[in-house]
């Protein structure tokens, strides 16, 4: 037999199924998982039970008169075929209508366990550790081989490359998982250098992410001394650990955004504080100078020297002062003294003298001013310019008198 084309063997394996009489129209029973509403408006999602699933499509002229809003966790029956994707080679369930049988069991589970923690306060904002805003060492709890682990070193080396990050490996799905996770988270709780733990992983199925629903887990997060952001799935999954976690990520990619800071942002901003520190300090330093001069001015004001050189001018004004009054009460004094020395030389008897005139005086000593003072026969004395000479009244005449020689 000649070898077939791949497009050959899907196309068989597609006839042979849609010609089985069961798989042509069947009913299957099982639970919602990993659904999508496509912008095109068809319908994906995969129904499972405890031991397995199958992908399914609902198109858009099937699901337009849905009754029932589809969400993962949703029980229902579902009509339709099986037939083969042939680009793909998956074989699927077509489904043509669907009846709503109540929630899943997982569904289920996880609501009681979320109920039960948020009554006993491990939701509380008020229990929320802060996340630093630069840590220097981060411990990540995820799958050593996943996307989640490289978009999450990549994104904190781009955004902060001073951070240095541990990472712990463990499994993220599965039954083993959430013991995997504590133990991790434990582990890098009890180191001294750890500032934050990231812990979280990628997109997926309801199922495939049920391992961050786990009480134990649930109760190690709450009890960690670090600072814990959850980062698992999708923006709209939401798991056990993003309540109880100290900051929820919608996605690992945005764990890291939140876990560090932009060195970018924060030289920008250092740079930024910078500048305004230093034109304050400008400011501030030319406020000081003109307090300063101003202090320097009333300094020299009042400065004793400068208080001494005014009292010193003032002094000197004074005293220049004092010896123009001075100066004034002398040349006053001396015309006063020059009209008084006037009158004593027109006062003075020797003027009269040097003009003939002489001066009578008795043998006392008093001067003779008129006729009365004098007697017949009484010596007399007469002054004249250049002596005196002794004589003797002989004759009195009013109006005139004529003296006798001795």
């Amino acid at each position: 037999m000649k070898p077939l084309k791949v497009s050959e063997v899907n196309g068989y394996i597609k006839r042979i199924i849609s010609g089985d009489i069961i798989l042509s129209n069947l009913q299957v029973e099982g639970e919602i998982s990993n659904f999508k509403h496509h912008y095109s408006g068809h319908m994906y999602f995969s129904l499972k039970d405890e031991k397995s699933k199958i992908k399914c499509v609902m198109f858009k002229n099937d699901n337009e008169n849905l009754r029932i809003k589809l969400d993962d966790g949703i029980k229902v029956t579902v009509t339709g075929y099986i037939s083969v994707y042939d680009r793909e080679g998956d074989y699927q369930l077509y489904v043509r209508k669907i009846e709503e049988k109540g929630l899943g069991d997982l569904y289920r589970a996880y609501e009681r366990l979320k109920s039960k923690l948020e009554k006993e306060g491990l939701f509380d904002k008020s229990n929320k550790k802060e996340i630093p805003s630069m840590p220097k060492k981060i411990g990540v709890v995820t799958s050593s081989t996943g996307a989640a682990i490289r978009d999450i070193v990549s994104i904190i080396k781009r955004r902060y490359p001073p951070t240095n990050i541990l990472i712990y490996p463990a499994l993220v799905q599965g039954p083993d998982a959430p013991k995997e996770i504590c133990k991790g988270l434990r582990y890098l709780d009890n180191l001294s250098d750890i500032d934050l733990i990231i812990t979280g992983r990628g997109g997926g199925s309801i199922e495939e992410l049920f391992a961050f629903n786990d009480e134990e887990l649930a109760r190690t997060i709450y009890n960690l001394k670090t600072p814990v952001i959850s980062a698992v799935g999708h923006e709209t999954d939401f798991t056990i650990a993003d309540f109880v976690a100290d900051l929820r990520a919608p996605t690992p990619s945005a764990a890291a955004e939140l876990a560090v800071p932009d060195i970018c942002y924060l030289v920008d901003k250092l740079n930024s504080k910078r500048s305004m520190l230093l034109n304050l300090y400008s400011k501030k330093i030319h406020s000081i100078k003109n307090s300063l001069k101003v202090i320097e001015s009333s300094l020299n004001y009042n400065n004793p020297i400068h208080n001494v050189i005014l009292k010193k001018q003032e002094m000197d004004g004074i005293f220049k002062d004092l010896n123009y009054l001075i100066d004034k009460k002398i040349s006053n004094e001396f015309k006063k003294l020059v009209v008084i020395e006037n009158k004593l030389i027109n006062l003075n008897p020797n003027i009269h003298l040097e003009k003939g005139y002489g001066i009578l005086y008795d043998e006392n000593g008093v001067i003779i001013k008129s006729i009365d003072d004098l007697t017949i026969n009484q010596e007399i004395n007469i002054m004249l310019k250049d002596g005196k000479i002794r004589t003797k009244i002989t004759y009195i005449e009013e109006g005139g008198v004529h003296f006798g020689h001795k």
